[in-house]
């Protein structure tokens, strides 16, 4: 359990991050297949 309390505080700003990250992916990925389709 070493530098479990140190991974815990990350983790509460890499959950933001990693969720706005999520979402350009989503973002560009539609764009993607849009652009395929068309």
């Amino acid at each position: 359990m070493a530098g479990h309390s140190k991974w815990h505080n990350i983790q509460k700003t890499k959950g933001a991050q990693d969720a706005k990250r999520a979402n350009l992916f989503t973002k560009i990925a539609k764009e993607i297949l849009v652009a395929v389709k068309e």
